[in-house]
């Protein structure tokens, strides 16, 4: 028999690359008997009926086939529609939007479109895990660019200015943040963009939870003067919509960019599932209500986290957007991975070390409140009798 050594066939550049942190806690409690776990970033509403009727209607008719490859016409004009009422700011249809599978398609497309080997690209941490992994993939250097609690997460122009060299083609914008939860105001953004204005650098504005904030209004880049220009923008359904699983998201930018990387969907993806575009459809004209009613639920339960881990000792920075908390661990001793490997282990709770968001994480945990009030009350008495049992530990 033939023995192959893989080691020596598989890319070099894709084992060097860590498996996502979330995924790795995820798949360790899906093999634990109750576990309450609060890891994945996924609403726990149905999508709801209306977009759900338009997909059967789709399905009874029989009428399922290949799309556009930049996908369905009324479902473009509907994004571009989308973006002028929320942000004032149009964009061509026909011209200047693909949509994509899902918001990690949409990035990996802007990412490939602009980067050419040794490339950097400044990475606002702590941030979703697959910002350093796809820029790796497309030959560029991931540049961490952390932010700090002391400032709610919060980019500075400040901490920009340090990190940019001759090499820097791209700045990623992680706003609302996943883990942090954290927002730019116009106020934040608008020194970035002085900045940024004198430069070549393009700006990749990940908004995907821009219809999950709390308290104040979700305001993009793209608003600010000669911003539109030099940013690519994306966005997607599976967060404010509940349609995770429908796999959809879309980018929009100016034409010359969106003429290049639609070349690396044509070959790469093709087309958009049909059936989720036509849902989709739904979702951005008929839906606004059942957003709202989500929210408001997403608000009290982010309410009670942050109350309830800064009533134990975790110190928790209040969100602004998205739907996770961000608390605290340090003040325990322990690191990211070992509060939340004990965590899940002894109290089976499944929780995300802030490491795996970036070295900025490290001493956080993100908990997602994507999940029934009940459902955090049982995780929060869990995580309290954890917590007394590490106090006890160090008498």
């Amino acid at each position: 028999m033939i023995v192959i050594d893989y080691d020596k066939i598989l890319s070099n550049k894709i084992k060097n690359i860590k498996p996502s942190g979330i995924r790795k806690f995820f798949d360790i409690a899906g093999t634990m008997e109750g576990v309450i776990s609060l890891g994945v970033g996924e609403p726990d509403f149905n999508t709801p009926w209306v977009i759900r009727k338009a997909a059967i209607n789709v399905l009874e008719r029989k009428h399922i086939v290949y799309g556009p490859n930049k996908g369905l016409a009324p479902l473009r004009k509907a994004i571009t529609d989308k973006i002028k009422s929320k942000h004032g700011i149009e964009y061509d249809p026909d011209k200047e939007v693909i949509v994509t599978v899902g918001g990690s398609e949409a990035i990996d497309l802007a990412l490939r479109g602009i980067i050419d080997p040794g490339d950097e690209v400044l990475v606002v941490e702590p941030c979703f895990v697959c910002y350093a992994p796809l820029i790796e993939l497309a030959g560029g250097v991931a540049v961490p660019v952390p932010t700090r609690l002391e400032n709610n997460f919060k980019l500075t122009v400040e901490d920009l200015k340090d990190k940019i060299t001759p090499r820097t083609k791209m700045l990623i914008l992680p706003f609302p943040n996943n883990p942090t939860g954290a927002v730019m105001t116009r106020e934040d953004l608008e020194p970035i963009a002085e900045l940024l204005r004198s430069t070549d650098i393009m700006v990749l504005s990940d908004e995907i939870y821009s219809e999950l904030t709390y308290g104040r209004k979700h305001f993009s880049i793209i608003e600010l003067e000669d911003m539109r220009e030099r940013t690519i923008y994306v966005n997607g359904f599976s967060k404010a919509y509940a349609m995770t699983g429908w796999r959809l998201g879309y980018v929009s930018a100016p034409e010359p960019i969106i003429t290049q990387i639609s070349k690396i969907h044509q070959y790469g993806i093709m087309c958009s599932p049909y059936i989720s575009q036509n849902a989709a459809i739904e979702a951005l004209t008929s839906c606004d209500k059942e957003v709202t009613k989500m929210v408001d639920e997403y608000n009290i339960r982010r309410k009670y986290l942050v109350s309830e881990f800064n009533r134990l000792g975790l110190t928790c920075f209040d969100p602004e957007g998205a739907f996770y908390v961000f608390p605290c661990i340090k003040s325990t001793g322990l690191t990211s991975d070992e509060f939340c490997e004990r965590l899940l282990y002894e109290e089976k709770v499944a929780a995300v070390p802030g490491s795996a968001f970036g070295a900025s994480g490290e001493g956080y945990m993100r908990i997602s409140y994507a999940y029934s009030l009940k459902h955090l009350m049982e995780a929060m008495s869990r995580i309290e009798k954890f917590l007394k049992k590490l106090e006890a530990e160090k008498k």
